[in-house]
């Protein structure tokens, strides 16, 4: 099919990669050449060339297995899930995990870890990963796996870029029907919620009906829901949230909904989750007026960044609040244990007050049944256990003295105390002692010293923390 990009355009692609990088002076920091991100965090400028990745961001291959029905696809790195999610349900298939925002590259959740409704069954995306050709710090581009160059490949997911880039990724696919049947639950209370998620994460199922995905969505202490997703080769009369209805609200509206899977993989792009509301894009007047092809994650994504770079919301709220308060941006993705789950929630309404939260459980992948998960050294969550991402996204209120991430900081120790961990695609303050300790930097250093002798790569703390 012509929707594949094929070995020999994929070898050209890494020949232009090579060559960028001996462009590149010794002493400057070795980047991507890379316009857009899902990256929450500010970083230096830096006028060195950057490598060029412009040829990585397609499939190259999909192998499927006629007698088995096993299939595999080959992707480049900087292929978004967008176009990767493209490809493969076109022949009926899908990746095991795929992140909510269409613009998420596969080598980006790799790295840097990725999550979505599926991730009870089938754990991080890096998790499925098969094999990987990653260019290092060196110059080189090396094949890794769990049998081939063990070290890299198990260091790489949460390197986020310290090791080097993915410029090709083997991975499974799983089947998928055509559609996808929704049930809303509500509950009252956290510890609620969080019993009924440890028991349809361990029975897979709720009421008799098999559960292929499940996230859920916090609007106050008292209304949670849990959305339980069941697919199915049974035609659905689906719902559309592309166009004037609005997914996150037909959580609490409705108890029972379907989509097609397309639609399904994509429910939160359109709105980014609701944080569509804050560029107006969920007004009925000017969302008619709002093109539909530019209600997505990426357009909102790149609003965000032009205010950032002239600080527009930032003067006009300082007007608005007379130098009493100011703002602080809270973006972040959390995970503790499904227990601590309800203690979670109730500091962070009393302490922080954002709503509303999104809900996602988690467990590490066990491919060959109990026991058989595989430990991931720089995100070291535990195997059996079931954790609960919470994903919390806007500002908060906080004086106007207050000091520099003061909220972010709270809600890092919190979720430490809990025995939990914090993505690092956004905002960090850890001191480098505990960062170290958190992360296993100082396994990381020790991989690094292999793959990139001379340093040639920032270091993760100085990029999660320095901003580098």
């Amino acid at each position: 099919m012509s929707d594949l990009v094929g070995q020999h355009a994929h070898d050209d692609a890494v020949r232009r990669l090579r060559a960028s990088y001996g462009s590149i002076p010794d002493g400057s920091p070795v980047r991507l050449a890379k316009r857009t991100t899902n990256l929450f965090r500010p970083r230096d400028a830096s006028d060195a060339p950057g490598l060029d990745v412009s040829g990585l961001g397609g499939v190259i291959s999909v192998d499927i297995d006629a007698a088995t029905g096993v299939a595999t696809a080959d992707v480049q790195g900087m292929c978004t899930y967008e176009d990767l999610v493209a490809v493969t349900l076109a022949r009926g298939f899908m990746p095991y995990v795929v992140p909510q925002l269409r613009t998420i590259t596969l080598g980006g959740a790799v790295t840097g870890l990725g999550i979505e409704a599926t991730s009870f069954r089938h754990g991080l995306p890096h998790e499925s990963v098969l094999e990987m050709d990653v260019f290092t710090g060196a110059g080189e581009v090396v094949t890794c796996s769990r049998e081939e160059h063990s070290d890299l490949f198990l260091a790489f997911p949460n390197s986020y870029g310290t090791l080097g880039y993915a410029t090709r990724i083997r991975i499974p696919l799983e089947k998928v029907p055509g559609w996808v049947r929704l049930r809303h639950l509500r509950f009252d209370d956290p510890a609620s919620a969080a019993a009924a998620i440890s028991r349809i994460v361990g029975e897979r199922s709720h009421d008799g009906v098999r559960v292929d995905a499940i996230d859920g969505t916090a609007f106050s202490p008292g209304e949670i829901y849990l959305t339980l997703a069941e697919m199915t080769d049974e035609p659905q009369a689906v719902s559309d949230y592309t166009g004037q209805q609005i997914y996150y609200r037909s959580v609490r509206e409705r108890s029972s909904d379907a989509l097609t899977a397309h639609d399904y993989l994509w429910r939160w792009d359109t709105d980014w989750f609701w944080c569509s509301g804050a560029f107006g894009a969920q007004n009925p007047t000017l969302r008619r007026l709002w093109p539909r092809n530019r209600r997505r994650s990426d357009v909102y994504q790149k609003m965000v960044g032009l205010d950032t770079r002239y600080g527009l919301a930032h003067r006009l709220d300082r007007l608005k609040r007379n130098g009493v308060e100011k703002r602080e941006r809270v973006i972040q993705d959390i995970e503790v244990p499904v227990d601590r789950l309800a203690e979670f929630l109730a500091w962070f309404d009393a302490e922080v007050g954002m709503r509303p939260v999104w809900l996602c459980p988690l467990r590490l992948r066990e491919p060959d049944g109990p026991g058989s998960a595989t430990r991931w050294p720089l995100y070291p969550l535990e195997p059996g256990t079931t954790y609960v991402n919470v994903g919390f996204w806007g500002t908060v209120a906080v004086p106007a003295d207050a000091p520099a991430g003061m909220v972010n900081r709270r809600v890092e120790e919190k979720v430490h105390a809990l025995g939990g961990h914090k993505s690092l695609y956004s905002e960090a303050f850890y001191d480098a002692e505990t960062f170290a300790d958190l992360y296993n930097v100082p396994h990381l250093t020790e991989v690094k010293a292999v793959y990139d002798p001379k340093d040639r790569l920032t270091g993760l703390y100085e990029k999660a923390v320095k901003r580098r």
